[in-house]
């Protein structure tokens, strides 16, 4: 398929060949690694936020699973966020214990793009991974392509210096003339 195809809307398929699984339980872990390895993935292994934020700047996982419950000072929450903003276009599943629908609810709202409950919901991964991963890229294409009469993204700088952009800057950093500091044009206004 080509990049036009893509453009146009018709998302190409999305491929994942490498899952970064975050959580401190060796049997889930061990678990995950086996099932994983069974599909062809390779899986990379951190137990913490610090382990797993130090190994997506080095190895760039295309898929993330990861549990909520993590040592440290950083909860999965915090790590799932931290992750979408520096890397919105990596799918992340919560794949956790806690069945709570405020756990559900936090996850959505820190980026999370899937919530599975483990141990009995793991067998479902092979089936997930793909679908989430697609998902994830066609509601991206839908972003970028707002249509012809999408309204201008309207915003202001520190200084309060008023823009109005067109929709296809969403996303980037321009300068502001008034200040000269970088300013990051909202994805909606």
């Amino acid at each position: 398929m080509s990049l036009s195809d893509e453009a146009s809307g018709i998302a190409a398929e999305v491929v994942v060949h490498t899952v970064l699984v975050v959580d401190h339980d060796r049997e889930t872990v061990s678990q995950l690694r086996t099932l994983l390895g069974k599909f062809g993935y390779e899986v990379l292994i951190a137990t913490d936020g610090g382990q797993a934020h130090s190994l997506v700047e080095r190895r760039s996982p295309d898929f993330v699973i990861l549990d909520v419950d993590l040592p440290g000072s950083e909860t999965g929450f915090e790590v799932c966020e931290r992750l979408k903003q520096a890397r919105r276009q990596t799918p992340v599943l919560v794949l956790t214990r806690v069945d709570l629908p405020r756990a559900r609810t936090l996850a959505t709202r820190v980026g999370a793009d899937g919530y599975l409950l483990k141990p009995a919901e793991i067998a479902r991964l092979p089936e997930v991974i793909p679908t989430l991963a697609q998902q994830l890229r066609q509601r991206q294409l839908a972003e970028e392509q707002p249509g012809e009469n999408a309204p201008p993204v309207r915003f202001h700088c520190r200084c309060g210096k008023r823009f109005k952009v067109a929709h296809q800057h969403r996303g980037k950093t321009l300068t502001c003339p008034s200040c000269g500091e970088p300013v990051l044009v909202p994805r909606s206004s």
